[in-house]
């Protein structure tokens, strides 16, 4: 059934796509509209939030909405003279990045992101080195955001701010570490490459364990644990990244007994639980830990925008539920981040923990998933019936993957190179060495402008059928 907020957009998008709304145009104020459509103010404001994400608007606070002048195939009104900022046409040699792992930067409302800037830059600086594990005030709003959304309620104390996820891996690896050795991290295949990066960085042996459908393989898990101990394994069970397995919670349950019985510190990298577009989220690893072996790490990359590089991890539990932490993982964790320092700047800290305290990131993330499910209904809809072809890790998150039975991977993705849309292939996710051969395409749909997304998913199909 089609909402009344889904009927508002597909209006503006007809005006816009048969020329009675051309780029740079002034809309009616969502009470005006409101009025003459005969909705709530609300459903108006939705519409135009939305479409503000999928690139046909830009909404400003105290500003009209108008129609995006960057977007493609809108025309300009010929009746008035065109300014200079809207004057520069599309070119033939644009390129449409549908590389994964980046979401709509666009979405965050400039009011909000305006503000929480204000307020980081007033908070007045202090005289010292700032505290490595990072600030007090993000570290107490990350842990209200898990009660929250994740359900388990660390203490503040447990949180420490990391530059994204990479570091965090980075920083659990290195506290793993023995004397001359280096250690065993055992890593989904195909699986994370930058988490796998960081594992080698730092001095980790990377143990590549295959995946289900429903995410790690723990059969291959224990099999790979009897050939040789495991320090750690490494894990995406909301979204298995780039897949889209779930880990059921009877096999989570599974993993922390294991992992118990075992010695084995397991890193739960909270992938995509932000956006789950098909079923009720699963609870987090660290929900379920009861044996203090789950090192949570988590990023405001994929909701807000990757170039912050800040993320955070959570200390395993230390026994009878030390707050600080208390086991020796953890402890050696706190060890190498007050080696390495702060990294991640107190003025980046300030500005999320205000989106956070004021609700704009509980806000942004809400539009950011009706947006999202729009877009992969259009990824699912453009590949549907396509023969030789399977669509996966639609269930959440910000990309797909299109399994390729046909068609080798390689020369579509040459191919749509040369024709301006970039995505990636599948192969590059699998270990190196590790023998197993996949053809897919691994493809993100948040950035792009709705307009150039529908293109270039017509681009992609027509790649495969032609080389197919």
């Amino acid at each position: 059934m089609t909402t009344k907020t889904a009927r508002v957009a597909d209006l503006v998008r007809d005006m816009v796509h048969d020329g009675r709304l051309g780029a740079g145009d002034p809309l009616p104020s969502t009470r005006t509209l409101a009025a003459e459509l005969g909705v709530a103010r609300g459903t108006v404001t939705a519409a135009y939030e939305q479409l503000d994400g999928e690139g046909y608007l830009v909404l400003r606070h105290g500003a009209v909405p108008r129609v995006a002048a960057t977007l493609a195939g809108a025309p300009r009104a010929t009746d008035r003279p065109v300014r200079a900022e809207r004057s520069s046409p599309a070119r033939a040699a644009d390129v449409v990045d549908l590389q994964p792992g980046v979401p709509n930067v666009a979405m965050i409302s400039d009011r909000d992101r305006r503000a929480a800037w204000r307020h980081a830059l007033a908070v007045p600086v202090a005289p010292r080195y700032p505290d490595p594990t990072g600030e007090p005030a993000l570290r107490g709003q990350v842990a209200t955001q898990l009660a929250l959304s994740r359900g388990f309620a660390p203490d503040p104390r447990r949180v420490v701010v990391t530059a994204g996820t990479a570091e965090a891996i980075s920083l659990v690896v290195e506290a793993l570490a023995g004397p001359g050795r280096g250690p065993r991290v055992a890593v989904e295949n195909p699986g994370y490459r930058a988490g796998r990066r960081a594992v080698v960085s730092a001095g980790g042996a990377l143990v590549p364990v295959p995946v289900t459908d429903h995410g790690l393989d723990l059969d291959a898990l224990r099999t790979a644990q009897a050939h040789a101990p495991l320090d750690a394994v490494m894990v995406t069970p909301s979204h298995q990244y780039p897949l889209g397995g779930a880990l059921p919670v009877a096999r989570r349950l599974g993993l922390l007994r294991w992992a118990a019985s075992e010695g084995v510190l397991v890193i739960e990298d909270d992938y995509d639980s932000e956006f789950r577009h098909r079923g009720s989220p699963l609870p987090a690893l660290a929900t379920l830990d009861e044996h203090g072996v789950v090192v949570h790490v988590g990023s405001f990359s994929k909701i807000l925008d990757p170039s912050l590089r800040c993320g955070y991890l959570v200390l395993p539990s230390g026994t009878g539920g030390a707050p600080d932490g208390g086991t020796a993982a953890a402890e050696a964790i706190l060890a190498a981040r007050t080696g390495r320092g702060a990294t991640v700047a107190s003025v980046v800290q300030h500005a999320l923990a205000h989106l956070m305290s004021t609700g704009a990131l509980r806000r942004h993330v809400a539009r950011c998933r009706r947006d999202y499910r729009d877009r992969r209904r259009l990824v699912a809809e453009a590949f549907a019936g396509l023969p030789g072809v399977r669509v996966r890790a639609l269930d959440g998150g910000l990309h797909a993957v299109l399994e390729l039975s046909t068609t080798p991977a390689h020369a579509v993705v040459e191919r749509l190179g040369g024709r301006g849309v970039q995505v990636a292939d599948l192969q590059d996710y699998v270990v190196e060495g590790s023998g197993l051969r996949l053809d897919g395409l691994v493809l993100g749909y948040a950035p792009p402008p709705v307009t150039a997304l529908r293109d270039a998913l017509r681009t992609i199909r027509a790649e495969i059928t032609v080389t197919g």
